[in-house]
């Protein structure tokens, strides 16, 4: 018998986990991808303001429900209690798949791509020797990187954590240089802000909006992270809360700095379709040893929310096992280590063959349209706690702040799915395959 998790986090370290979930791959690939469909720079930078209140009217109730419900799981066990032990389950399987073993991917993806952009001799030599493709190259370096993380993170929290902290730290410091060099350097044009076509007129512009948002919700996602390890943070009902919050409100200001920054060094033509919009950015200001070395920076930049991601994902798969709704071996606490392992290693081998099969582009609108629809339902279900008195902390601002995330949420999914059909369809086929899936450790258990 292996004891369960322990309450050790405080608000440092899981606030930290919550800034470095959320800035990750996001703000640094969509940006270019974002001016390509939207061809105006002041109507993006109003959509990631907006991107930014619905992310934060998100926080904010998920305090509620994680101060009321302070286990590990996130909308696992939230959905759990509110609803069904179904809908539970469905969040949970999307989170497997999509939730937590993609974005790995995807951040593994992006270090790769700055890294092999920043020095192109790396794959040119494999390929010289023999050895490898670039294509090969960057599948290879992606895939080293998640298997060391989960080493790391395999060990025990407490040098996870650590580890963690000083990524974290590190990014922030390198996003708050950019901003402030890029604009002290009086080398960009304040004229790209008012630049560009005219916004899409009609349902057609709406249809863009919505896709855009859906988008930059990627980038904001994270919003939630330390509901997911409520098991294991001390004083949960008062520390988990303010780290959402003041994890939330502290990326919008550093997501926006720097969209603001990518537009004044980049014209609104230049920056259409661009994954590595930041190297590219330094690379107009400063020239093209500062587009090398800030791609080196942020493609190790991208380790932090790469390492968060595998902190949480677990604890999620750990929770399902213990209430028999997932496979029996993901409850198995490390008896030294005193972490999910058999959890990290399950998430580190869906990881590594999403990184090896899929495509960023595709990756990104499938993985924004599944991670669209459980929140809804979390948020919703503040109405039902309320009602039944078991709301510990009310947070201020119910019901306007719920129903302003529900709507935006609801209609955000519904013109995305009319702009790209197949990818929301495949996101939805996800979903519906879980549930014979729950009904199968249902009748197990």
């Amino acid at each position: 018998m292996t004891e369960g998790l322990q309450r050790k986090l405080r608000l440092f370290p899981a606030t930290n986990i919550v800034v470095a979930n959320m800035i990750g791959a996001g703000i640094f690939t969509t940006s270019g991808l974002l001016m390509e469909e939207l061809n105006n720079p002041l109507l993006m930078l109003s959509l990631w303001i907006a991107g930014g209140v619905i992310a934060l009217c998100g926080a904010l109730s998920y305090g509620e429900l994680g101060a009321a419900m302070p286990e590990a799981g996130g909308e696992y066990f939230f959905l759990s209690k509110l609803y069904h032990p179904l809908l539970g389950f469905l969040s949970g399987w999307v989170s497997f798949i999509v939730g937590f073993s993609a974005p790995i991917a995807a951040s593994a993806m992006g270090f790769s791509e700055y890294l092999c952009r920043a020095l192109p001799a790396i794959p040119g030599w494999l390929d010289t020797a023999g050895l490898l493709t670039p294509a090969a190259t960057r599948k290879f370096l992606s895939v080293s990187v998640i298997i060391i993380f989960t080493y790391i993170h395999y060990n025990g929290l407490k040098t996870g954590t650590a580890i963690q902290n000083v990524l974290t730290f590190m990014k922030i410091g390198l996003i708050l240089l950019l901003i402030f060099a890029g604009f002290a350097s009086g080398n960009g044009n304040t004229g790209n802000f008012i630049s560009g076509e005219s916004i899409i007129p009609g349902f057609a512009g709406w249809k863009t909006a919505g896709l855009s948002l859906m988008w930059i919700m990627f980038a904001y996602s994270g919003w939630n992270a330390s509901t997911y390890i409520g098991s294991e943070i001390a004083s949960p009902s008062r520390i988990l809360p303010r780290s959402l919050i003041i994890g939330t409100g502290s990326v919008i200001v550093l997501y926006l700095g720097l969209n603001a920054l990518f537009i004044y060094a980049i014209s609104p033509d230049e920056m259409k379709g661009v994954i590595s919009v930041g190297g590219l950015a330094m690379g107009n200001l400063f020239g093209k040893p500062a587009e090398i070395l800030v791609s080196i920076l942020i493609s190790f930049a991208l380790f932090s929310s790469l390492s968060a991601f595998i902190i949480i994902g677990p604890r999620v798969y750990y929770s399902m096992a213990k209430d028999g709704l997932f496979f029996r071996f993901a409850a198995k606490v490390h008896p030294r280590h005193k972490v999910p392992s058999n959890s990290i290693l399950l998430q580190c081998l869906i990881a590594v063959i999403l990184a090896l099969s899929g495509t960023f582009d595709q990756v990104l609108t499938y993985m924004g349209f599944a991670l669209g629809i459980f929140p809804i339902l979390a948020v919703t279900g503040i109405f039902s706690l309320r009602r039944k008195n078991l709301s510990g902390l009310k947070i201020k601002g119910y019901p306007f702040t719920q129903i302003l995330y529900i709507v935006t949420g609801a209609s955000i999914l519904a013109l995305s799915f009319l702009e790209r059909p197949a990818e929301s369809l495949i996101a939805l086929a996800t979903v519906l395959t879980g549930i014979p899936v729950y009904f199968l450790f249902k009748r197990r258990k």
